[in-house]
């Protein structure tokens, strides 16, 4: 088993002490061989290394796997290709996490939040909006927590869509938090999506491990849409680490009256873009055309010719004649495949014959 899977398991362990132990070592499996002075040019406090030893010792590496096994649990790590790579992208991504259901790479990711207690148009907003959203394939990604979330998770199963929930507790059965969206995590399971944490199973949920569930719903998502948030709600804590990582804040006017006005409308002052139509969402995020792209993607193959010219764009914008030199195919050819990849939405047509990769 990894060893990332194993530290994870260790109960104080941060993303912190996990980059502190891999500055100070090659790999985890030095990690697990140090001895108490060898770990201390780590920098962790001496009382949690005393801890990871005695943790270290006793260690059931059989029955983290047997438990993962009956949980159908499976484990992804920063290496691997299925980690969010939005997610990959933010100051301190987690280094495993714990996942139920299928965590694919997903390039259409919307993150809802809100509050526990929302009012009545904060519901119908979302019923419209998230409704919209997922039917045009946009994957909503939300907290499993009482009010707007569930309300999301809900609309977006009812409208067919996929939905990841993102919890601050452990994801076995027993501790899917809170156990009355149990059921709800498992349909979300069934239609394709995913239960993810950073936690291992047999966490308990407390009033850190919300916030720090918080970044991993901004992270992996494209955008953050707040419904509603009154001046101190979890909501505009996911809302501030969307804008530290630089993606954008979508937020809904609200009545001036209302208790959860306060979050909406104040994002809006400090930049984030009023939205009032899932258009407005899909304009914002260069998705108007996702369906195309969804269903070109699920049909159509890689070609020769497709691989090779991903292999040489990038980010930075390419004239198709530098292309066509790199890549030592033909103008028609080059033409052609990036007509084809444009309609699966790999890369973006700039104008003037300048194309990039879509990420």
């Amino acid at each position: 088993m990894q060893k990332e899977i194993l530290l994870a398991h260790f109960p104080k362990i941060t993303v912190k002490r996990y980059q502190q132990l891999l500055a100070a070592f090659s790999s985890l499996e030095e990690v697990w061989e140090a001895e108490f002075d060898e770990l201390l040019k780590t920098k962790i406090d001496e009382k949690i290394i005393n801890e990871f030893l005695v943790w270290r010792e006793k260690l059931d590496e059989e029955k983290i796997a047997k438990i993962l096994a009956q949980e159908q649990i499976t484990c992804v790590t920063l290496a691997n290709e299925n980690y969010p790579k939005l997610l990959k992208e933010i100051y301190d991504p987690p280094f495993c996490l714990f996942v139920r259901g299928e965590l694919t790479q997903d390039d259409f990711t919307l993150a809802v939040v809100g509050p526990r207690k929302f009012s009545t148009y904060g519901k119908q907003v979302t019923e419209n909006l998230v409704g919209d959203l997922a039917r045009q394939s946009v994957t909503i990604v939300s907290g499993l927590a009482f009010g707007i979330d569930i309300i999301a998770h809900k609309t977006t199963l009812q409208a067919g869509g996929k939905t990841v929930a993102v919890l601050g507790s452990g994801i076995n059965r027993r501790h899917v938090y809170p156990q009355e969206h149990s059921n709800v995590a498992n349909e979300i399971i069934a239609s394709g999506g995913a239960v993810i944490s950073e936690y291992p199973p047999g966490t308990l949920p407390n009033k850190f491990t919300f916030p720090r569930r918080n970044r991993i719903v901004a992270g992996m998502s494209l955008g953050t849409l707040v419904i509603e948030a009154a001046e101190k709600s979890g909501a505009l804590i996911t809302a501030d680490y969307a804008m530290e990582s630089g993606r954008e804040v979508f937020a809904v006017p609200q009545n001036i009256t209302s208790p959860t006005s306060f979050g909406p409308n104040n994002l809006i002052k400090n930049g984030a873009k009023l939205i009032t139509t899932s258009q407005d969402i899909l304009e914002a995020l260069d998705l108007q055309d996702i369906q195309v792209y969804v269903k070109n993607k699920q049909i159509l193959g890689d070609s020769p010719e497709e691989e090779a010219i991903l292999a040489v764009l990038s980010q930075e914008p390419k004239h198709i004649d530098e292309i066509n030199k790199t890549c030592s195919l033909s103008n028609t050819q080059v033409s052609a495949t990036l007509t084809i990849m444009e309609m699966k939405g790999k890369v973006r047509n700039l104008g003037n014959m300048m194309y990039v990769t879509r990420s």
